[in-house]
C-alpha cells in the first residue's frame, strides 16, 4: 500500500549518516511515493544534535517546498521554536534510519484498535494487617498506576484466629482514594466486615464459608474444596445460584510439579460445564512460584485466559523476579485481546515485554565501521557494539574487542570525567553484546517497559 503527498518532506542528518539516509529516502519514494529532501548539517553524529543547536544551524534549502521537517529521533529539546522559525511543522523521526519506512507508512490494518482489553486485573496487597495505613495506600496507588483495576486486601491465612479489626478502615480508606476493593479471606467475620465497609468482591468461598456468603451483598469467587475434585466446587456453585449470589469461578491453577497441566484442564472442564459463567485465575501461583522472569509466564497465562473467556486475574508481585507483574499483565491483556480478535500472533504490535533481548539486531558490518572510522576528523571517541565486539574509534585510532578494560588501555590518556564516561558507555556496550541488544552511544539500552531514559552527558 502506498500514499502520495503534494509536498516533500525534509530529512535532517549529520555527515556520517548521510549515505544511509539517502538510501532510506529512495525507499520512501519507491514505497510511498513520498519525496524526501535530505539536509546534511556540519556535524558528524546526528544523535548529538539538540534543538537549540538546530535553531542556529538549520535552514531550509532555497526553492524547496516541504510540508514538514523530520529530525533524528535522538534529537533533544522542544521543537516548537524551531518550527516557528522554519514556518513548517517539525517532528522527531525514528531513532534508527532503517525504521523510516515504518514511520511514514499508513497505520497497518493489523494495528487498528490495538490497546483494548477485557481482562480485569485484581492486584493483591499481601499481609495487609502488618502494614500501616500509609504503606497500604502507597502500595495501592502504585498498583493502580501500573494498571490494576481492583485492589485486593490480603488478610492472614486460616480462620482459627481473631478477625483483623483494621479491615473495615482499610477498605473505606481505599474506596475514599477511588479504588475498587476486594478482600482475600476465608474468615467469616472479616468477610462480613469488609462487605459492610464497601468491598465488592470476596476471595474466596467454598464449603467452609459459603453459607456466610449469601447475605454479604458482594460478588464472590467460588473455589474447589479440593482442587483435584470438582464435586465440591459444583456444590458451592449450586448453593450460590440458589441464593442468588453473584460469583465468578476459580478452579485454581497450581504450580509446576504440583499439577499445573491438570489444573489447566480443570479450567477447560469448568468452562464447558458453565459456558456463560464469569471465571478468574490466580496467576501469581505461577509467576511467584516459577524461578524465571515473570513477563513470559504472565503472557502465556493471559493468552490462555483470553482464549477461554476468563475475564479476571489475580496477581501478586512479592518475589523480586515478579515485581512488575501488574504492569506486565496490563500489556499482555492488550496483546492477547488484539491477537484473539484479529486472529493473528501477538507480535510486531507492542515491544514493552521484550526486555532481556531486543526484537531485532541492527548491524553495520566491519567494512562500514572501517569506512566510518576513516572519515572521522576529531579526537572524540565513537563507540559501537555488534557481532560480539565493541568498536571504539576517533581520527587517530580504531580498536575493537570484547574486553572494555583491554580496549581502554589502547586509547590515548583522557581526563577523569571523560574516562568515567567512556567506562560507563563501554559497560553498556558489553551488556548489549552479552544479551543480544542494540547499543547506541549516549542512549539508554532498551529494556522494554523497564527502560530508564538517560540524560545525555554530551561526551563522545
Amino acid at each position: 500500500m502506498s500514499k502520495s503527498v503534494d509536498h516533500p518532506i525534509a530529512l535532517v542528518t549529520g555527515t556520517l549518516a548521510e549515505p544511509a539516509l539517502r538510501d532510506a529516502a529512495q525507499e520512501l519514494r519507491r514505497t510511498f511515493d513520498l519525496e524526501a529532501t535530505v539536509i546534511v548539517l556540519n556535524i558528524q553524529v546526528a544523535a548529538l544534535m539538540t534543538v537549540e543547536w538546530l535553531e542556529r544551524k538549520l535552514e531550509l534549502p532555497a526553492g524547496v517546498g516541504c510540508d514538514r521537517v523530520v529530525l533524528p529521533g535522538y534529537t533533544r529539546g522542544d521543537v516548537t521554536a524551531l518550527a516557528e522559525k522554519l514556518g513548517v511543522p517539525v517532528e522527531l523521526g525514528p531513532k534508527e534510519v532503517q525504521d523510516l519506512p515504518e514511520h511514514f507508512g499508513a497505520e497497518s490494518k493489523a494495528r487498528q484498535g490495538y490497546g483494548e482489553y477485557d481482562i480485569e486485573i485484581i492486584a493483591e496487597i499481601n499481609h495487609a494487617p502488618l502494614l500501616s495505613m500509609e504503606e497500604l495506600l502507597a502500595q495501592a496507588e502504585a498498583l493502580t498506576s501500573d494498571g490494576a483495576d481492583v485492589i485486593d486486601v490480603g488478610c492472614e491465612p486460616g480462620v482459627d484466629r481473631d478477625a483483623w479489626n483494621g479491615l473495615p478502615d482499610a477498605v473505606r480508606a481505599l474506596k475514599d482514594r477511588g479504588c475498587r476493593v476486594s478482600v482475600d479471606s476465608m474468615h467469616v467475620g472479616e468477610i462480613e466486615a469488609a462487605c459492610a465497609a464497601g468491598a465488592e468482591l470476596v476471595l474466596s468461598v467454598n464449603a467452609m464459608n459459603r453459607e456466610a456468603a449469601s447475605g454479604g451483598g458482594a460478588e464472590v469467587v467460588a473455589i474447589p474444596d479440593d482442587p483435584r475434585d470438582l464435586s465440591g466446587l459444583n456444590a458451592t456453585i449450586d448453593h450460590l445460584v440458589k441464593h442468588d449470589v453473584a460469583f465468578r469461578i476459580d478452579p485454581i491453577v497450581e504450580p509446576i510439579g504440583f499439577g499445573f497441566a491438570a489444573s489447566l484442564e480443570r479450567y477447560i472442564d469448568v468452562r464447558r460445564r458453565y459456558p456463560g459463567a464469569e471465571m478468574m485465575m490466580g496467576v501469581g501461583n505461577l509467576s511467584e512460584m516459577t524461578q524465571v522472569d515473570s513477563a513470559g509466564v504472565n503472557m502465556m497465562l493471559i493468552g490462555f485466559c483470553q482464549e477461554l473467556g476468563i475475564r479476571s486475574v489475580l496477581t501478586t508481585q512479592v518475589i523480586n523476579y515478579a515485581r512488575s507483574s501488574v504492569a506486565e499483565i496490563d500489556v499482555a491483556r492488550r496483546l492477547c485481546h488484539h491477537a484473539v480478535r484479529q486472529q493473528m500472533p501477538p507480535k510486531h504490535l507492542d515491544d514493552r515485554l521484550v526486555m532481556l533481548r531486543d526484537e531485532k539486531l541492527r548491524t553495520q558490518g566491519d567494512a562500514a565501521l572501517e569506512q566510518l572510522a576513516s572519515k572521522l576528523t576529531d579526537r572524540n571517541y565513537r563507540i559501537y557494539a555488534e557481532n560480539g565486539r565493541i568498536h571504539c574509534m576517533n581520527k587517530d585510532v580504531h580498536v575493537t574487542g570484547d574486553d572494555p578494560s583491554a580496549l581502554f588501555d589502547q586509547l590515548a590518556a583522557v581526563d577523569p570525567a571523560h574516562a568515567f564516561y567512556l567506562g560507563f558507555e563501554m559497560a553498556k556496550a558489553v551488556t548489549a553484546i552479552t544479551l543480544g541488544k542494540n547499543y547506541v552511544q549516549d542512549q539508554a539500552l532498551n529494556w522494554g517497559m523497564l527502560t530508564r531514559e538517560e540524560e545525555s552527558h554530551g561526551h563522545s
